[in-house]
């Protein structure tokens, strides 16, 4: 537009110096004046225009950043929306979270999803989780829920916001009979197996970090290396360790109990609080109907056994007593 007003005005002047003579010269040098300031006035009209768009623009990119950021969960609403609600389990944790022979997924944890699925009025769609990707699941937004029993601890909480608990678990020690840990002593000079990202690494690298470690990124990697003798014991959660050892003969749980008892929980997204709250209320109406210890007996007896006590491992209410 500057340029067309530019050789309009310049015309303009030709025709009147030709015309009118030295008069027509003066009115023609007003006219591209004239011209001159009004293709100023539109070249700074474009201007704010266009910079009140470019702030427009940022505007929207600045609420498209914070919508996406809030976007990274779900809200019980979206959830209710969609019909499904994402849940994150582990496949290879048996009796917690695993898939039987017909392709299904099985466990407490699993038994407990279903539950939530069903009180919110919707489908469940679970996704396998190894022990490390727990927490950027659920961060992340891949998963509504990560529900692998998950060990609550200052340093996850940091990440994710966790619900009140519904277990309670110490850390154990699994090895061979022909070669029983019964004391961290006894791992001197020996491997310890562990999986990634789990309470046991950081208990075993924080108090004791001359035991040499093997990790494994899945749980069916850990206890494949100890049954190929590929190290001399395996450590993670007592309640796991137990069951396994039930289930495969020729292995012994020589530590039983090692250092505090930690509480096990369902995690959401920081912040998603509609999903947290949800996930507490839940927890204490399952309380006052004893689920958990239902859950125990579906779920955990078959392996655990009469001679375990369903109160050294259920919590009811989010209470621990």
């Amino acid at each position: 537009m500057k340029k067309s007003l530019t050789v309009i005005a310049a015309v303009l002047v030709s025709l009147g110096l030709a015309a009118c003579g030295s008069q027509g010269a003066k009115d023609a040098s007003q006219a591209s004046t004239a011209a001159a300031s009004s293709d100023a006035a539109v070249t700074e009209g474009a201007s704010k225009a266009e910079g009140t768009s470019a702030s427009a623009q940022e505007s929207k990119a600045a609420d498209a950043k914070d919508s996406g950021a809030a976007s990274s969960f779900r809200t019980v609403d979206e959830i209710k929306s969609s019909g499904t609600i994402k849940i994150g389990v582990f496949s290879d944790k048996a009796p917690f979270g695993y898939v039987d022979d017909k392709g299904e997924y099985q466990g407490y944890d699993v038994y407990y999803a279903h539950r939530i699925a069903d009180d919110l009025g919707v489908n469940v769609e679970f996704t396998s989780l190894d022990p490390a990707s727990r927490v950027e699941y659920v961060a992340t937004g891949k998963v509504d829920i990560t529900l692998a029993n998950f060990t609550v601890t200052p340093e996850r909480a940091e990440q994710v916001d966790f619900a009140l608990p519904y277990m309670k678990v110490a850390l154990g020690v699994v090895s061979p009979d022909n070669a029983v840990i019964k004391s961290v002593d006894d791992l001197k000079g020996k491997t310890l197996i562990i999986a990634k990202g789990t309470t046991a690494e950081t208990y075993f690298e924080k108090n004791y970090p001359d035991i040499k470690l093997q990790k494994y990124d899945a749980y069916a990697d850990a206890y494949n290396a100890l049954l190929d003798g590929r190290g001399d014991a395996f450590s993670t959660d007592n309640t796991e360790v137990i069951a396994w050892a039930k289930s495969n003969p020729g292995f012994t749980v020589g530590i039983e109990t090692l250092g505090d008892y930690d509480t096990i929980a369902a995690a959401v997204a920081k912040g998603n609080t509609t999903l947290l709250d949800f996930l507490n209320d839940e927890i204490k109406t399952l309380g006052e109907e004893k689920f958990f210890h239902k859950d125990y007996e579906e779920t955990l007896k078959p392996v655990f056994g009469d001679n375990t006590d369903p109160d050294s491992m259920v919590v009811e209410g989010g209470v621990i007593e």
